[in-house]
């Protein structure tokens, strides 16, 4: 969960603030106005993403919580049933005859072992808490914070030569992107240089998409 919601925040706050501050500087070419515009995107992407990271964590709980009642209400009503579901979730795992007939007495002997094998094998679901919730939106956050700051650095180095700070921009900003999605499947599942190049693309396709619309509205603006 650590490393899934840094990834998340890191890559969505780098990409959105990368698109917006590529389009404000071709738009305006004023080093005071793409600054103040990538840190206003910031911080808005970082309460935004912490939000539906702490919202969305919370409706996994409730999720969870109503199936858990579901469950034991059909436990108390239905439990032949359940006894049949306990004992296919074992069968598939190659066990049979005596030993099975076992190991099914022995789970449903003991209701709070019996609901964690269904909730787990049956409905494939995980416990969620309160804590979890709060944990994910800090992480998300700062991780967006983190990422948003990447595409914002070459225009506070470079300072008033816009065009070179749009070059290191994109620059940073793509290896950036490379090395999160890089990181990111040598930490889960996946090809890291696939999973870097895909990642770079979908950035990068965000940051022209924002300035080619800037550029459209200079031309046509006259600004």
């Amino acid at each position: 969960m650590f490393w899934s919601d840094f990834i998340l925040g890191s890559q969505d706050g780098l990409v959105n603030v990368l698109g917006v501050i590529l389009g404000i500087a071709i738009a305006s070419q004023d080093l005071r106005i793409i600054l103040a515009g990538g840190f206003a995107a910031t911080f808005a992407e970082s309460i935004s993403m912490a939000a539906v990271a702490y919202t969305s964590t919370l409706a996994r709980r409730e999720y969870y919580l109503g199936a858990r009642e579901r469950e034991l209400r059909e436990m108390r009503e239905l439990p032949e049933l359940e006894r049949q579901e306990v004992r296919d979730i074992f069968a598939r795992w190659g066990f049979g005859g005596h030993e099975l007939d076992d190991i099914v007495g022995k789970i449903t002997a003991k209701p709070q072992a019996w609901l964690e094998v269904m909730m787990a094998h049956e409905l494939f679901l995980a416990p969620v808490d309160h804590a979890q919730a709060r944990r994910s939106a800090i992480l998300v956050g700062l991780a967006a914070i983190v990422g948003s700051l990447i595409p914002l650095v070459p225009f506070l180095v470079l300072g008033a030569a816009i065009f070179s700070g749009i070059a290191a921009s994109l620059a940073v900003s793509a290896i950036a992107l490379f090395l999160i999605g890089w990181f990111k499947a040598k930490a889960t599942v996946g090809r890291p240089a696939r999973s870097g190049a895909q990642l770079l693309a979908i950035g990068i396709t965000s940051a022209i998409a924002g300035f080619g619309v800037a550029y459209l509205v200079t031309l046509l603006y006259g600004g």
